[in-house]
């Protein structure tokens, strides 16, 4: 089969063709329709972190069609369509056992700890694969298996309550994703963040009140009464010191960008003297994923505008897509299309 991968830290992804892979007793081999192409992704390649070994296809946004299934999967699994949670958990664990699956004790994730979708067949767990609703496109459900379910697991975290307010700072894939749950979980008030004017007013057709990140987002807030809980989704220091300043009394700041770096702050006047929380948010839960199926269907999660391209899996137009990422450049996700490429 054809597929990407990471060789070393630093490097370009390149093409290679391997053996298509065999499915383990409880496993789905999967034809990949869909990969999203994260900003993890691009972490990954440069090599924070790496992968746990190299080389290695990344890709944890995946979606496509089961093609073969293990000898303990029944074979009717054969011809659904799949989106796949990436989070890959033993089950046994006390982790596992308290639901807490992205610590389980021989935690791996897909594209990042075993190959990934950045290929025409992935092999994952039975379990892993959810399926997905006639009506939600292959692509949609691909994108939601980071962008949308790591933006819900962090509103989560955060407690966010229905007429509470909540900041977004960083209008990216799970930006966008992050606008509309937090509509749909009953927000009073969305801030919206970012450099980019046409992010910001996509963000306000989603409902959101958009807020220049170009000047100073969090004094804005803060004239507007501050803000209930804060999503950090770009994973710089200088956003997280933000969020923590636009949050009135006892407002709680997530966390959920992988960030390089040391934060430096006051902890009386940024955490203690208002009572405020900084809460970490860590990939999701399996659970999770059926949750977004169900505000896909409601309406309450359009990924139409958030998807601005579709590439094939060639390495030099995904190279290009994840550089202009890096540099935050124009569009929001792209998805990698295998099939036919």
């Amino acid at each position: 089969m054809r597929a990407l991968h990471i060789t070393a830290a630093g490097r370009p992804l390149e093409a290679v063709e391997l053996p298509d892979p065999t499915p383990g007793p409880d496993d789905v081999v999967v034809a990949v329709a869909a990969a999203g192409i994260c900003h993890s992704d691009v972490h990954y390649r440069a090599g924070h972190p790496a992968p746990r070994s190299l080389p290695m296809v990344p890709g944890h946004e995946v979606a496509g069609t089961v093609v073969a299934t293990g000898a303990n999967v029944s074979v009717e699994r054969i011809g659904d369509r799949v989106a796949l949670h990436y989070v890959v958990s033993c089950g046994r664990c006390d982790a596992c056992g308290r639901g807490l699956e992205q610590f389980c004790d021989r935690y791996e994730m897909l594209g990042q700890t075993r190959n990934g979708g950045y290929a025409e067949l992935i092999v994952a767990p039975d379990r892993n694969a959810v399926t997905i609703p006639a009506p939600i496109s292959t692509a949609h459900a691909a994108v939601m298996m980071c962008s949308s379910s790591t933006s819900l697991h962090a509103l989560r975290k955060g407690r966010l309550q229905p007429g509470e307010t909540v900041a977004i700072f960083g209008l990216g894939g799970l930006g966008f994703s992050a606008v509309q749950l937090a509509v749909a979980l009953g927000a009073a008030r969305v801030y919206g963040v970012d450099l980019d004017a046409e992010r910001l007013a996509l963000a306000q057709r989603f409902g959101a009140v958009p807020v220049d990140g170009n000047a100073d987002p969090a004094a804005a807030i803060r004239s507007a009464g501050g803000t209930d809980v804060a999503l950090d989704l770009v994973g710089s220091t200088a956003v997280l010191a933000a969020a923590l300043t636009s949050v009135r009394p006892t407002g709680r700041v997530v966390a959920v960008g992988i960030t390089r770096g040391t934060l430096a702050l006051d902890p009386y006047r940024s955490i203690v003297g208002p009572e405020a929380e900084l809460i970490g948010s860590n990939d999701h839960h399996l659970e999770e994923i059926h949750e977004l199926f169900e505000l896909a269907l409601a309406g309450n999660l359009v990924l139409d505008e958030v998807i601005t391209a579709t590439v094939p899996l060639e390495a030099t137009t995904v190279n290009a897509t994840m550089d202009r990422l890096e540099r935050y450049g124009s569009g929001v996700r792209t998805v990698i299309e295998p099939v036919g490429a």
